[in-house]
């Protein structure tokens, strides 16, 4: 019997399926790390574009534009799939000195918390992924966000270090760039401290110091290229659009942000960023209330294709040189008024770079009275403006509007809202289904109007 179950164990062995690997190794899990953590931020953009009245729905009453009670089961898988993996290089390269993937996997770490903790408020983190339990605990949104920095600050530290190993061509961000991860790693931590501009603790020389160190121009900017038989995802909602599936239809809101209705000059932008009705017009729809009187597919502007953010060959940004200035414009506000005011044309002057406005056109808007206003009049409605311009279809802009108490010109709430809303924004999503089911005695009580712990 003994000879038996050793000649079984021998056999089984042998048959070991070589092509199913039970180990991932370092390099496979940066590819994985990095290509779907880009992937969740176009997931949550996807939402965010609704609530920020960069899109509506073709459609009245849709639950995406009247802000109802979703599930978003499928994000809050991807989130901690991602992180999931992310922990498992982390432990990899602990154990083998590869200091370079530890320092990216703790950027990474950092970037997919901040997104499950914006959208979501307290999470599961610290007994996540010791797989001891199956039901964690929730861990306090405050707490997490120091946790946030602390990956940011440690992660910084390990990309500075000797590694016994060089990240390379499976790293779809920076292809192995060390340089470009550390400002990558500064850039995040500028945003995200600047989400907690009003907690006791904040401080605007903490950001301008983190500024500093980071992207230096857009050549620096966090973003994935994709393959061609993967296209980006905004690509297929323009490909959709064309054949005539009603998607990614453009909010009125956003239309007359840049068409001369809200503000007083026509943006240049606009036509690289949207497209026009079939009588060549910029015309948004109202966000809640739907085709109306126009049910046709050309009677809207739509995201269309082969524009800078819906070309299959367009980057999905990640962060950018332009996020970063518009940071910097609101942090040197109160202390450093020319600071400000230089970081916010300089925001504007990157993201029109980025969409390779005419020369002519860009100086034009830049001479506008009412964009180069001068450094003593320069307000923080401006630099929101402006921001919300240069981050379009990004889920940062939804942690903007709130921390902004959606104050951008003529942002009116939807028509239909969620009457549970109490006429006002909605302020976080909530807990998804699938949670509810396996972890429901952990979750917290809490509705679509408690706010995330920086949104006081």
């Amino acid at each position: 019997m003994i000879l038996l179950a050793s000649s079984c164990e021998t056999f089984l062995d042998v048959n070991t399926n070589p092509n199913n690997p039970t180990d991932a190794p370092i390099s496979g899990l940066m590819t994985n790390i990095t290509y779907q953590t880009t992937l969740n931020v176009y997931r949550q953009g996807r939402t965010a574009a609704f609530y920020v009245q960069y899109l509506a729905s073709p459609n009245p009453s849709s639950s995406s534009d009247t802000m109802e009670r979703e599930d978003f089961s499928t994000m809050w898988f991807n989130l901690y799939n991602a992180m999931t993996d992310v922990n498992e290089m982390i432990l990899k390269s602990q154990e083998s000195g590869a200091k370079h993937y530890l320092g990216a996997g703790q950027v990474m770490m950092a970037l997919n918390l901040a997104m499950t903790v914006d959208f979501f408020g307290d999470v599961p983190y610290s007994e996540s992924f010791n797989f001891t339990t199956v039901t964690p605990s929730y861990d306090d949104d405050m707490t997490l966000y120091q946790s946030i920095d602390a990956l940011l600050t440690e992660g910084i530290a390990n990309l500075n270090a000797e590694s016994t190993s060089t990240i390379g061509l499976d790293d779809f961000i920076f292809k192995g760039d060390i340089g470009k991860w550390k400002k990558f790693a500064y850039t995040l931590k500028a945003r995200y401290l600047i989400h907690t501009k009003g907690d006791a603790g904040y401080s605007d020389a903490a950001v301008l110091s983190a500024i500093d160190n980071g992207f230096a121009s857009n050549e620096d900017n966090a973003q994935i290229f994709f393959f061609e038989q993967d296209r980006n995802p905004w690509a297929n909602v323009a490909r959709n659009n064309a054949n005539l599936l009603l998607d990614g239809w453009i909010s009125e809101q956003f239309v007359e942000a840049l068409d001369g209705t809200s503000y007083p000059t026509i943006d240049p932008r606009m036509p690289l960023l949207i497209g026009t009705t079939d009588d060549g017009e910029f015309l948004g729809t109202v966000n809640g209330a739907g085709r109306g009187n126009a049910p046709e597919e050309g009677a809207r502007s739509t995201l269309i294709q082969e524009q800078y953010y819906t070309s299959t060959e367009s980057p999905l940004l990640i962060s950018t040189y332009a996020e970063l200035k518009f940071i910097e414009a609101e942090a040197a506000l109160a202390s450093n008024k020319d600071r400000a005011y230089a970081a916010y044309l300089a925001g504007i002057s990157a993201h029109m770079d980025m969409l390779s406005v005419e020369t002519a056109k860009k100086a034009a808007y830049l001479a506008d009275p009412s964009v180069s206003m001068g450094a003593a009049a320069l307000s923080i409605d401006d630099i929101f403006k402006e921001k919300y311009v240069a981050l379009f279809l990004h889920p940062e802009t939804w942690n903007d509007a709130r921390r902004y108490d959606y104050a951008y010109k003529n942002m009116n709430l939807p028509d239909n809202l969620n009457p549970n809303l109490s006429g006002q924004f909605i302020r976080r999503v909530a807990y998804p289904d699938s949670e509810v089911s396996r972890n429901g005695k952990n979750i917290p009580s809490v509705t679509l109007l408690d706010r995330i712990w920086w949104d006081q």
